[in-house]
């Protein structure tokens, strides 16, 4: 089957912590800021042939005035409602002759802009080729349609539009494909999903990504006779819309330890009350701190978030009982929890990873991974 390469999000995010899901994303770099990062990366995938490219909802002011000194700030629009970043710079300076498609037309990058009946034909008149997502399908092609009746999608538009839809459904074939009948693949071929040689690429991935950041305590390894109790401490944040629901790594985690003989107590952290020490530390003999926080849309760097103010999950108990970290998602979060001794990023949450992170927790496999300086989160306690 054929495959082609699209690129997103232009014209390059990622300069501000924020999240166009929910708010306009802004580049703020200067024209020549732009040309020596973002420019040179796009140039060098339109040169080597990429065929499509996602129009962010993200806004370029500097270029945009440069581009067009008649705009003022409240003229800036999101690149996919902006000709001066698609038409004039993407397709007509970087000559970029591929297919541009929208970001979904549902964030709130392009929404904040104006009525939706407005923006859903501004997108292709500003260059976009193809527009991604409905509300409504028939509420949108009428906005859509009227659009093109207004005169607001010209006729040249529209038509170098098609061009480069067409164009790229011929490079693939679709046309072909659909005389044959093998436009769709039959359902039977997802069978192959999760097969042996899949869960031997996710087994071998854990293995060699799973990655032991510090053990500045010595608390590594574990095993049942020495660390018989343990007292789990599971956090999770926002819920994820592209992680699974059936996903249940705390029930992973405890289904796994006891089978290997533990004991497992699951720490209710809705509590500020910490209990007696001596008697916590009679009744404990190893904490493990699970971090399955993965969330979607509020922000590009995913904090901790305790369950209540002081909880008890916060790691006060770090030098009472042996207590390793562990983080399924973000790799980061030595920042919320410099006193954590020992810290492992096992970087997914699924069935496998959890399996392997628990043989290394017990010395039966090696750690593979290696980090780098941005786990420190630039907090020289976090390295203790």
């Amino acid at each position: 089957s054929e495959i082609i390469q699209c690129i997103k999000h232009w014209p390059g995010d990622g300069t501000e912590e924020r999240d166009q899901h929910l708010v306009l994303g802004v580049n703020e770099l200067s024209v020549d800021e732009w040309e020596d990062s973002f420019g040179r990366v796009y140039r060098n995938h339109i040169e080597n042939g990429v065929e499509m490219i996602m129009a962010g909802h993200i806004a370029l002011p500097e270029y945009q005035k440069a581009l067009n000194p008649s705009l003022k700030d409240e003229d800036i629009m999101p690149a996919t409602l902006a000709p001066e970043l698609i038409q004039d710079l993407l397709k007509t300076k970087l000559d970029f002759n591929g297919m541009v498609i929208t970001d979904a037309a549902h964030m709130l990058g392009m929404t904040s802009a104006m009525r939706r009946e407005d923006y859903v034909p501004l997108s292709i008149a500003a260059g976009c080729d193809m527009f991604l997502f409905f509300n409504d399908i028939e509420e949108d092609t009428m906005f859509m349609m009227n659009g093109y009746k207004n005169g607001v999608i010209t006729e040249e538009r529209m038509t170098d539009a098609l061009r480069r839809i067409l164009g790229l459904k011929a490079k693939l074939n679709l046309h072909l494909k659909q005389a044959e009948g093998t436009l769709l693949k039959d359902k039977s071929e997802l069978e192959v999903i999760g097969c042996e040689e899949h869960l031997e690429m996710r087994a071998d991935a854990a293995d060699k990504g799973i990655t032991l950041v510090k053990d500045t305590q010595n608390n590594l390894p574990i095993n049942p006779e020495t660390h018989r109790r343990i007292r789990l401490y599971y956090l999770e944040g926002e819920k994820a819309m592209n992680v699974s629901s059936e996903n249940n790594a705390l029930g992973f985690f405890v289904e796994e330890l006891e089978r290997r003989g533990y004991e497992v107590t699951v720490n209710d952290g809705h509590t500020r009350v910490k209990g007696k020490t001596l008697e916590y530390r009679e009744n404990v003999d190893f904490a493990l701190t699970v971090s399955n926080v993965a969330g979607y849309g509020a922000e590009n760097n995913y904090r901790i978030k305790w369950k209540t103010a002081m909880s008890n999950e916060v790691p006060w108990y770090v030098w009472e009982v042996p207590t390793v970290f562990v983080s399924l998602n973000f790799t980061t979060h030595l920042h919320d929890a410099t006193m954590v001794k020992t810290f492992v990023n096992a970087y997914h949450n699924n069935e496998e990873t959890i399996r392997q992170v628990i043989d290394k927790l017990e010395g039966k496999s090696e750690f593979k991974g290696t980090p780098n300086e941005n786990v420190w989160a630039n907090k020289w306690q976090a390295k203790l």
